[in-house]
């Protein structure tokens, strides 16, 4: 069983820059891909970025492409999502997710259920 605690979520204007941390416990590997994802208030679940298991290799969704940045150092167990030039519509709850294999297919990068394990979520508020 694996663990995931997010921090680092807050408060922040529009403009400014956060910096999210997921760190995880119990039977961890670094083969397993990581993301992020968010929940705003009356909307469904969403993905952010995902760093994957072999290679490293990151995607991100496009409404925050080239402002976050998802990187993960096995040696702490912890994945984290740079945020800079935060918007008020990334306002939302954050969660990091675990899925214990690389994707198959790039569609599955997306999908909540290729992820196994999921952190209790971080609150992010941006103001205008």
């Amino acid at each position: 069983q694996v663990q995931l605690e997010e921090s680092g979520g807050g408060l922040v204007q529009a403009g400014g820059s956060l910096r999210l941390s997921c760190v995880a416990s119990g039977r961890t590997s670094s083969s397993y891909s990581m993301g992020w994802f968010r929940q705003a208030p009356g909307k469904a679940r969403e993905f952010v970025a995902v760093i994957i298991s072999s290679g490293g290799s990151e995607y991100y969704a496009d409404s925050v492409k080239g402002r976050f940045t998802i990187s993960r150092d096995n040696a702490k167990n912890t994945v984290y999502l740079q945020m800079n030039s935060l918007k008020p519509e990334d306002t939302a709850v954050y969660y990091c997710a675990g899925g214990v294999r690389p994707p198959r297919l790039g569609s599955e990068i997306r999908d909540l259920n290729f992820y196994t394990y999921w952190g209790q979520g971080t609150q992010v508020t941006v103001s205008s």
